[in-house]
C-alpha cells in the first residue's frame, strides 16, 4: 500500500542500471502460506529466490509489500516473485501464484521484465520496462478487457483455483457482499479489527459462491491476468493497490483508476460503485481545497496567495491506495486525498467521504514528498524528512504516542525519530514503516503477529521478538545491511537491503 510516481523514462531506466547483485530481502510478520506452522515470523527472515543455494540470498531488484497472505517482489532480472499463499485461502491462489513457502515467478502472460508492482486485499497489479499494466485476483478489481488463460497451468491452473474456491476457508467475504453494504457501516473486513484476527475466517459453501459470483458457469470471483487497456501511447510507470480499487500514474503525471468506488476512492466526484475500465482522475485542474483552508491562508502559503484557488502544481508525482481512500502528491510537493474518511484518513479536519482530490491545506507550505495509505490511516514525508500521519489509530499506526485518531496531520516527534531524515513510507493495513537517509528501518502501529521488530526486545542471536502494539516508532535492527525500501503487505513487512560489498 505503498505509494510512490514519477514523470518521464528516467526511473525506470535508473531502476534497472541500479540492480545490484548485493541485495537481500528479509520479511518477518505473518504469511500464513510462508511457514508449515503458520506462526507469525517474529525476527526478519532472508528470503531465498528461486534456484538458490542456502547461501545465496542475492539477485533482488525491489520489494512490492502483499496483499492478505501472500508477499510480492521483483528479482533482479525482472520476474515477479510471490509467495505465502495457502491451501485454505483459496482466493490467494490466482493472487500469488500457488506458491506457498516457496518463493517462485507467478505465471504471467508477457516475456517483459517487470519494473514495479503492487497488491491489494486480493488483487495484484504489475508494470513491465515498456509500461504496460498487467492485473489479476478479485474480478471486480480487473478492468474489462481481453482475459488471458493461456498461463502456463492453462486452463487446468484456472479450473484447479475455482474448485479450491469453492470448497475452502476463505478470509473475506463476497466482494459483492460487501458492495451491497452501506458506504457510511463499515464493512466485515474492518469490523472485526479490535477482535482476533484468527476468528475472521467463515465457511462459505460452494453453492453459496456460485451464487454470489453468477449463475452463469463461467463468471468466477476472480479473474487472471489481463493487459489492462488504456489511451494509446500511455506508459505507466506506478501503480497502486486498496482494498478493492488500483491507481496508476503515467509518464506524465496522470492518475487512473479502476475498481470500486463507493466511498469516492476513485475520485471522480460521485459514489461510484464499480468502474470497469480505467478512467483518467482529475488530479489538479478539477481538485479543491480541504477544509482547513483558512489555516493555511493564516500562515501565509504562497501557493495560495499567488494562484487562487489552483492546486499547487502541474502534474503528480506520487500516489497511494488505501483499503477505501486514496492520495496523490503533485510536483509542487501538495498532497490530495479522497474516499471513506470515517477516521479522518483524508485529513481534512473531519469525518466526512471526499469523492474527488481534495488538498490537505494544512500541509500548504510543507513540500510532500511521498505519501502511503493503510486501512484506515494515511502517513506522508516531507522534502527536509519529517513524517506526518492522520487517520485511524486503534492500534498506535500513526505513531503519535497515542490512539487517539486523528483528522489532521499530525508531525511525528517521538524521540526516535528526532534526528531522522525519512525517506521511504509504506503503511500495511493498520501498521506503517519507513526507511531513513541513512539506510535504517523504523516500524510501528498493530504487531499481533510480528509485523514490527523493536531493538530493546530483539536479539540477533537468539532471534527473539514480541507481538506488543507500538505506538512510536522503533527502529529495527539490521546488522551489518543497509536498508534501501521497504514494503508493508496487510499483516507482514518486506524490507530490501544492501549488504557490504
Amino acid at each position: 500500500m505503498n505509494g510512490e510516481g514519477s514523470r518521464g523514462e528516467d526511473e525506470i531506466v535508473g531502476m534497472e542500471e541500479d540492480v545490484k547483485d548485493n541485495k537481500i530481502v528479509f520479511m518477518w510478520g505473518y504469511l500464513p502460506g510462508a511457514l508449515p506452522q503458520r506462526s507469525p515470523l517474529l525476527s526478519p527472515v532472508v528470503v531465498r529466490l528461486p534456484g538458490k543455494d542456502a547461501t545465496d540470498a542475492h539477485g533482488w531488484r525491489d520489494v512490492c509489500g502483499g496483499g492478505c497472505g501472500f508477499a510480492v517482489a521483483i528479482s533482479a532480472n525482472g520476474k515477479l516473485i510471490t509467495w505465502g499463499a495457502t491451501d485454505d485461502l483459496g482466493q490467494s491462489y490466482v493472487t500469488s501464484g500457488k506458491h506457498g513457502e516457496t518463493p517462485e515467478p507467478f505465471p504471467l502472460p508477457t516475456e517483459a521484465s517487470i519494473v514495479k508492482a503492487a497488491a491489494g486485499w486480493a488483487h495484484t497489479v504489475a508494470i513491465t520496462d515498456r509500461g504496460e499494466v498487467y492485473t489479476w485476483g478479485w474480478k471486480e478489481c480487473v478492468p474489462s478487457g481481453k482475459m488471458f488463460t493461456d498461463l502456463s497451468a492453462g486452463a487446468a491452473y484456472e479450473r484447479d483455483v475455482l474448485e479450491r474456491q469453492s470448497s475452502s476457508v476463505i478470509d473475506q467475504v463476497s466482494p459483492r457482499l460487501q458492495a451491497s453494504r452501506s458506504s457510511g457501516v463499515v464493512s466485515s473486513i474492518e469490523a472485526r479489527a479490535g477482535g482476533a484476527e484468527s476468528t475472521k475466517r467463515r465457511r462459505v459453501s460452494s453453492a453459496k459462491l456460485a451464487a454470489e459470483s453468477s449463475s452463469s458457469s463461467d463468471e468466477t470471483l476472480s479473474a487472471v491476468p489481463c493487459l489492462v487497456t488504456l489511451n494509446p501511447g500511455v506508459r505507466i510507470t506506478s501503480v497502486s493497490a486498496g482494498g478493492r480499487h488500483t491507481l496508476a500514474l503515467s509518464d506524465m503525471g496522470q492518475v487512473w483508476g479502476w475498481g470500486y468506488g463507493g466511498e469516492g476512492q476513485l475520485g471522480l466526484g460521485s459514489r461510484i460503485r464499480m468502474v470497469s475500465s480505467p478512467h483518467p482522475i482529475p488530479c489538479i485542474e478539477s481538485s479543491s481545497f480541504g477544509k482547513d483552508r483558512s489555516a493555511a491562508l493564516a500562515r501565509g502559503s504562497a501557493s495560495l496567495e499567488g494562484q487562487g484557488s489552483r492546486i499547487p502544481g502541474s502534474y503528480v508525482k506520487g500516489i497511494a491506495c488505501g483499503g477505501r481512500h486514496s492520495a496523490a502528491v503533485t510536483d509542487a510537493g501538495a498532497l490530495l486525498t479522497f474516499g471513506w474518511g470515517l477516521y479522518g484518513q483524508c485529513g481534512q479536519g473531519c469525518t466526512d467521504d471526499e469523492l474527488s482530490p481534495t488538498c490537505v491545506s494544512s500541509l500548504l507550505g510543507i513540500r510532500i514528498e511521498s505519501v502511503a495509505a493503510g486501512l484506515w490511516h494515511t502517513v506522508c514525508i516531507s522534502s527536509d524528512g519529517d513524517i506526518y500521519s492522520f487517520g485511524g489509530n486503534q492500534f498506535g499506526q500513526l505513531g503519535t504516542g497515542a490512539d487517539q485518531a486523528e483528522t489532521l496531520p499530525r508531525l511525528l516527534d517521538a524521540p526516535s525519530v528526532e534526528n531522522v531524515n525519512a525517506k521511504v513510507v509504506s503503511c500495511g493495513a493498520r501498521h506503517s514503516a519507513i526507511v531513513s537517509e541513512d539506510g535504517k528501518v523504523f516500524c510501528w502501529g498493530w504487531n499481533k503477529y510480528g509485523q514490527i521488530l523493536e531493538a530493546s526486545t530483539y536479539t540477533l542471536q537468539l532471534g527473539l521478538g514480541d507481538v506488543i502494539d507500538r505506538n512510536i516508532p522503533v527502529e529495527v535492527p539490521m546488522e551489518n545491511c543497509n536498508s534501501k525500501n521497504v514494503a508493508c503487505g496487510w499483516w507482514h513487512t518486506l524490507l530490501l537491503a544492501e549488504s557490504p560489498t
